[in-house]
Order: structure tokens, then C-alpha cells, then sequence
């Protein structure tokens, strides 16, 4: 009688190599005729199955779990696993890219021939509030590396805790600044056992990821650019000590400007470039500082962000990929930030201070190889055509197809909810004799408010004139018995108040445009009023205080406010809400806000950013998998003036562009 025992298994993908093997292996038939064969039949199908385990059943992905050395710095180049290795990276955020996307993202980067995902690790996303920690869903970076770990991808991870990245404050959390003895990016006791206590979450989770592990982190940045801010000589020891402490055990790197790499370096780590054009100078004071070791760009810049009021920064495509052909005949290794720069949704977005405070745009598109929405450029191609030319002979994957782009019929708003029949759905009111900042209000369970608008009320018995001694952070709206009555800003310092009787109420709506996100005044941060308002030389006191952050909770909580049919003649400010289709699998377009002033747009309770006729930004990029199929909602809050129209384009629209000087 004849038995057969059939033996069906999977490769994964392989070690150190192409890492990209066909799904399935052929089936093995083992035909035993008798118990005596069958027995030694069963002894080689226990040691196959050793080592198939052994090899390609790990839970990263398949790689073997005994490496011993990870990415090491040998004399001019890079080894990993003992191999010649050079760094060809990316930068992708996994928060500025919607969690169904990141694959899409991360496969045209593989496409293109980057080998290497780098991404920041933003603290104030991650810890909003002082014991409450958020690595889920859109934030859950242990699914994007292990997606990278699954695509074939080397990881280098940032996690700061100060990241820059153009985000408010750096990445670091609003509530810091409740300490009034704070010093940021210092051994301060206060920020020191804050970051501490942050890490002590976050390591733990990228621990199994690292090389050594079987994962894909080849490597760690010890925060970030830290020579151009170098207030402590201790604070990079510190840093690094606390993330090898806690287990970090790969290459260790810090990123810096030419001109401050002395002050950013620390023992330990290697020393890398930030920079847009390559010069010899640069190279040589890297050498010099630190001879005998590989040369990294750790940022190549493939663009730039932009801020309102300016021009769409871009690149000439030309220029870029001349300069990364010359990093590579030098045998550097290099990282392009950003490959893709995605969006900075919501509130996230920071502001520069340097040679004036302006605050940036929620695109963040970078004029990157890769479009805020996904979309090959011609820095794409170029890239690609000059990588293939550095893959020793080696195929790259097919490029992954484009999402389609859709444009829908305009959202005609319908209902109207003054901002003021809103307030009783704020946290507060607060009363105050002074003026509290957003950071120091006793809302969030104590951690004050990090985002958004601060509503300041006070009676007045006279008219006259309105000083803010630049204590405005930072636009207001100013009211009086909630008629608008003009604007203060970093520039106006002064405001007329007109004459009236009896006692009337003074207003005044300041709105958080982004905090600073690098300088040397990261303590000096605080937003809404942070000092005295005065009115004919006289203080304003007696203060009620609304709190108006818009997160989700409070937009939630609209649906049970007053809201009434939009009037010929609204007042400002105001939420309009209206209705948008979309029939089908939603795709990927841009809200248009014509006709409107300033203000937030929210999809399905969904925070997409700022917008502002100014410009340079007209259109807010709006992906499918925020939308469902059939009813969306759309709510605009709007500052002066709107045209009761939101309108859905299928090309975006970043503004006059002019090329960086």
C-alpha cells in the first residue's frame, strides 16, 4: 500500500539580499512506501522544517535573527552585516501621510532605488498630555517600520526628542512650557525627566526593531541640528546615554549645518550634513572634524517649506539631481528630505522667527521627488534614472500605479452657528485678572491648551486707544459687544476704540499660528495673550477666558449646538457646514475655499489645516481615504468673510512658484 505526506511551504523574503522572493515555493511530494523509510522520511521533514524556521520564519519578515554586526563605520565607507553598504535614504513621515497610504508612499521610494526609510519621531503627537501616550492608528510607528521592515527598506530612526521638521515647536509638547523655570534642549531637571519619561514609552516599542534583532533600524539619530542652539555642553550626553540605556544598540549619528557641527556633535555618534548646495568646504571641515570616516548628507534638501504671504518655493529639478550625482561620485552616502513630504494636517504646521516671525503652510510638499499627493515629478524620474545607474546591475520594482484624482460638485453650505453661540460647547469659561496664556490655562486635565484659538473678555466703560505691546501671539480679532472693530498682529501694535456708554464688552480672539520650530527662543514660545492688553495706558483686568483648541472632541460636540439655516448675512466669525457626495470609492482631490478670507476646514470632523487667501497655498490637499463613500461633511470656520461655497479640484495649487535662492 502506498502513502504519500505532501509538504506545501512559503518563503518570505531572503537575508541580506534582494529580500523580494515569489510568494510561494513549488509543493514537495514525499511518496514513503514503507514505515522504515517513513520514519527517516519524518527525520528530514523535522530538520527541513528547522530550517525553514530557522531562516524564513521570523516574525520581521524572515531575515535571520543571528546578526552579530550591525552598520559600522569603517575608514571611507559603511559595512552592514560586515558587507560595503552605503546609505541611498529617504525621508517619508509616517504622521504627514495617511496610514493608507503609507504603503503606496513607501513602494514608489523602492521603486525609485532608495534602500533606506528615515522618519522623525514627533514627541508632541505622541504625548499630548502629560501621562497620555498615542501610538495607534495613524500614529502607530512600530507598523511603519515593520511595513518598511516587509518592503525590503533599512530604517534610520529620529526620534528626536527635539525634531525640528518644520512642526510646532520642534516636536516638542506645548505643556512643557507650564514650567516657568523651563529651559528646552538643556539638562534641565524638568525637561530632562520629561524626555525620560517619553522614552521610556517609545524605546521599548522600536527595541525588537533593530538590526541586530532581526529588524530593519540600521541606525539612530541623537536629536537633531543641536550645534546651531548648544546651550548645555552636557545635553547631547545626556540624550545619547538615555537612549543606550534604554537599549539602543545600533549606529548612533547626529545631524547638523556646516557651520555648527563642532557644537553638535558628541562622542559616539557619527557626524553628518545638512545641506542644499555641495561644496569642497563643506567636505573638508567634515574631515577635519571627524577624518577616517564615511561622508553623510544626512539632509539633502530636495526643496524647501513655504510660509503665508510668500512665494511656492521649488527646486529646478536639474539642480537637484546634479548635486546628488556629485554627492555619489564622491562615494558619500545620502538621505533626501524630504523623497516625500506629505501633509502637515490640522494645527501641526510650525512657523519661522528668523528674519521675522511667519508662520508655514499645512502643505508640505517640499517640491519633493514625490508630490504632497503622491504624484511622480520629474526630480522622480531623474532620481530613478541616476540610482539604476549605482544598483550594480540590479532591477528595479515596477513603479506602482497613480491614485486617481477626482474633482466633485462644490459643498454649498447650508447651516450657520455664529462663533459665539459656540462658546458654551468649550471647555471654561476661566475667570482670570490678567491675561493667561494658552500653555497656562487649567484645561486639558491640567496641560493646558497646545493649538487652535483663545477667546480674551473683558468690560470696558470707555474708548479710546488699544495698545497690545506685541503681547498678541498671535493675530487677534478685537470686538467690541461682538462687532468686529480691527486686527492686531506682530506689526500693530495699536487700536482705536471707538466711544459708547455704559459698560461694554471688549473681545478679543487670538489664534495660535504655529510656534517656532528652531532658534534659540524655543522657552519664549507661549501663544494667546502673554502679558498685559492696555487701554488708554491702563491694563485691562477681570478677564473671561474660552478656551477654542477644535479638537475632535469639541467638533464633535457641535452637533448639539444651535445651528441655524445660513442667513443672507451671517455673522463673523462663524462655522459654516455644508455637504459634499462622493459616489462610489472616494478619491483623492482639493478643497478651494474662493471667496473665502481665513480659517480651518474640517471633512467628516477630520482637521485638513489652515487656509488664507494671502497665499501662497489655495488649495488644501484632501485624500480618499478621508472621505466616505456617499455623505461627507464639511465645516469651515471662517474669520471675515465667505462665499458659501466649497469647492472640490482634482489639481492642486501651491501658489506662484519662485526658485530657491
Amino acid at each position: 500500500m502506498r502513502s504519500s505526506v505532501c509538504l506545501q511551504f512559503t518563503y518570505h523574503h531572503c537575508c541580506l539580499c534582494d529580500r523580494r522572493i515569489s510568494a510561494h515555493a513549488p509543493m514537495v511530494v514525499l511518496t514513503i512506501r514503507n514505515a522504515h523509510k517513513r520514519k527517516y522520511a519524518l527525520i528530514c521533514l523535522c530538520i527541513l522544517g528547522f530550517i525553514v524556521y530557522r531562516y524564513y520564519g521570523t516574525p520581521s519578515g524572515g531575515r535571520r535573527m543571528s546578526r552579530k554586526v550591525g552598520l559600522r563605520a569603517n575608514s571611507s565607507q559603511f559595512t552592514l552585516d560586515g558587507e560595503p553598504f552605503r546609505i541611498l535614504g529617504g525621508s517619508v513621515h509616517y504622521f504627514r501621510v495617511p496610514r493608507a497610504y503609507w504603503r503606496d508612499r513607501l513602494m514608489k521610494m523602492k521603486a525609485c532605488g532608495i534602500n533606506t526609510l528615515t522618519t522623525y519621531v514627533p514627541w508632541s503627537l505622541h504625548q499630548p498630555e502629560r501621562g497620555v501616550f498615542n501610538f495607534h492608528t495613524q500614529l502607530d510607528l512600530v507598523a511603519y517600520i515593520n511595513l518598511a521592515d516587509e518592503l525590503g527598506l533599512w530604517v534610520i530612526l529620529r526620534p528626536g526628542p527635539y525634531i525640528s521638521s518644520e512642526v510646532d515647536l520642534g516636536g516638542l509638547p506645548s505643556w512643557l512650557l507650564r514650567d516657568g523655570s523651563m529651559r528646552l534642549r538643556t539638562t534641565h531637571p524638568g525637561f530632562t525627566e520629561a524626555v525620560n519619561t517619553f522614552f521610556d514609552k517609545l524605546i521599548p516599542k522600536v527595541l525588537p526593531l533593530q538590526f541586530k534583532k532581526g529588524g530593519p533600524i540600521i541606525a539612530v539619530q541623537v536629536e537633531n541640528e543641536y550645534g546651531s542652539f548648544a546651550k548645555d555642553d552636557s545635553y547631547m550626553i545626556f540624550i545619547k546615554e538615555a537612549l543606550q540605556s534604554k537599549g539602543i544598540s545600533e549606529l548612533l549619528l547626529t545631524s547638523d549645518y556646516t557651520k555648527t557641527l563642532k557644537s553638535g556633535g558628541v562622542d559616539g555618534a557619527i557626524r553628518s550634513l545638512k545641506l542644499q548646495k555641495l561644496n569642497q568646504r563643506d567636505i573638508l571641515d567634515l574631515n577635519a572634524i571627524q577624518p577616517n570616516s564615511p561622508t553623510v548628507v544626512m539632509d539633502y534638501w530636495t526643496g524647501w517649506y513655504d510660509v503665508w504671504g510668500d512665494l511656492h518655493h521649488v527646486l529646478p529639478p536639474e539642480d537637484m539631481v546634479t548635486t546628488v550625482r556629485e554627492i555619489l561620485r564622491r562615494g558619500m552616502s545620502v538621505n533626501l528630505y524630504m523623497f516625500h513630504g506629505g501633509s502637515s494636517f490640522g494645527f501641526m504646521s510650525g512657523a519661522r522667527a528668523d528674519p521675522s516671525y511667519r508662520a508655514l503652510v499645512p502643505s508640505y510638499d517640499y517640491d519633493a521627488p514625490l508630490s504632497e499627493a503622491g504624484e511622480y515629478t520629474p526630480k522622480y524620474h531623474l532620481l530613478r534614472d541616476l540610482l539604476s545607474r549605482y544598483n550594480r546591475g540590479g532591477v528595479f520594482p515596477d513603479m506602482p500605479a497613480l491614485h486617481y484624482r477626482e474633482s466633485y460638485e462644490p459643498a454649498i453650505m447650508y447651516q450657520h452657528l455664529s462663533l459665539w453661540d459656540a462658546l458654551s460647547f468649550t471647555e471654561g469659561p476661566f475667570k482670570s485678572l490678567k491675561p493667561v496664556s494658552m500653555e497656562n490655562l487649567p484645561v486639558n486635565n491640567g496641560n493646558g491648551q497646545s493649538y487652535g484659538y483663545t477667546l480674551y473678555e473683558a468690560t470696558i466703560t470707555s474708548g479710546g486707544l488699544l495698545k497690545s505691546g506685541d503681547n498678541v501671539r498671535d493675530r487677534a480679532l478685537v470686538f467690541i459687544d461682538r462687532s468686529y472693530i480691527g486686527l492686531f498682529k506682530r506689526q500693530s501694535l495699536e487700536l482705536a476704540v471707538p466711544d459708547g456708554k455704559g459698560q461694554r464688552t471688549l473681545s478679543l480672539l487670538v489664534e495660535n499660528c504655529g510656534r517656532v520650530h528652531q532658534g534659540r527662543d524655543l522657552d519664549k514660545q507661549h501663544k494667546g495673550l502673554v502679558g498685559d492688553i492696555l487701554l488708554n495706558n491702563d491694563p485691562l483686568r477681570d478677564f473671561t477666558i474660552y478656551s477654542l483648541d477644535m479638537k475632535p472632541s469639541f467638533m464633535d460636540s457641535l452637533y448639539q449646538a444651535p445651528w441655524k439655516s445660513l442667513p443672507t448675512t451671517p455673522s463673523f466669525p462663524g462655522f459654516f457646514m455644508g455637504r459634499m457626495f462622493a459616489y462610489g470609492y472616494p478619491s483623492d482631490t482639493f478643497v478651494k475655499l474662493l471667496g473665502w478670507e481665513k480659517g480651518v476646514v474640517f471633512i467628516n470632523g477630520l482637521n485638513l489645516g489652515r487656509y488664507w487667501s494671502i497665499g501662497p497655498q489655495q488649495a488644501l490637499y484632501l485624500p480618499g481615504p478621508f472621505l466616505n463613500s456617499g455623505i461627507n461633511q464639511v465645516i469651515v470656520f471662517e474669520e471675515k468673510e465667505g462665499d458659501y461655497k466649497v469647492h472640490f479640484e482634482d489639481t492642486p495649487d501651491l501658489g506662484m512658484a519662485a526658485d530657491i535662492q
